[in-house]
């Protein structure tokens, strides 16, 4: 196969700080989510479906996020489950 003729990877870059953001490429790799961040460059992923965009929302939350408004979040999704189970 011809490099030069290959489909280039559809990226999106993340917009997150320089000490958080391998943090964030670990996790993504856990979730075998493609991505890429190189010494002095932004954080990369491939999100090719909408599970691979609700893990990185996921993931960059909990990092953005103050242990309050997680916790306001978490009690929100119970309390939804609770009515639903019903």
């Amino acid at each position: 196969m011809n490099p030069s003729s290959s489909k280039p990877e559809a990226g999106q870059v993340i917009e997150i700080s320089w000490a958080d953001r391998w943090q964030v490429y670990r996790r993504l790799q856990e979730l075998a989510i493609p991505c890429k961040c190189g010494t002095n460059q932004p954080l990369s992923a491939q999100i090719n479906d909408v599970a691979a965009a609700i893990q990185l929302w996921s993931v960059v939350r909990q990092l953005t996020l103050g242990r309050r408004d997680l916790a306001s979040w978490l009690e929100g999704c119970w309390q939804m489950r609770g009515e639903t189970g019903k």
